[in-house]
């Protein structure tokens, strides 16, 4: 259960600033460098969120450094990330998923995908970082 916390925890932290970011990139951002550029320029922020919530969520709630576990945490917080993306971002736009995916830049969305592997691998990472 403990790790279901940690791994919803960590998810809440970075789904609260990348829909902050989004919502500033889409407004701001998008409207002045262009879509492309907003989300690259957007991509370090979010990583770096990525490092700290992971590392925030691992030592609030004290969990052991054991690959399993440390894995099971990015798990559930990148189960959480893709729920949110399915319902939130699908439903809003009115798309289907086929519609969504064919839409996405290239380029940002393979980043997307990165931050994806980089949020699940984090925990573990930062287990590894610590020895």
């Amino acid at each position: 259960m403990t790790v279901f916390k940690a791994g919803t925890a960590y998810f809440l932290w970075v789904f609260a600033a990348g829909f902050t970011l989004g919502v500033l990139r889409e407004l701001w951002l998008a409207p002045w460098l262009g879509a492309r550029a907003a989300e690259l320029a957007e991509m370090p922020v979010m990583w770096l969120v990525i490092v700290l919530s992971a590392r925030w969520a691992v030592g609030r709630f004290a969990l052991s450094a054991t690959v399993p576990t440390r894995v099971a945490i990015g798990i559930v917080a990148v189960g959480w990330i893709l729920l949110a993306e399915i319902t939130l971002v699908l439903g809003l736009r009115g798309l289907t998923l086929m519609e969504y995916l064919a839409g996405r830049d290239p380029l940002t969305g393979g980043l997307y995908a990165a931050s994806l592997t980089l949020m699940l691998v984090m925990p573990w990472l930062l287990g590894r970082v610590g020895r």
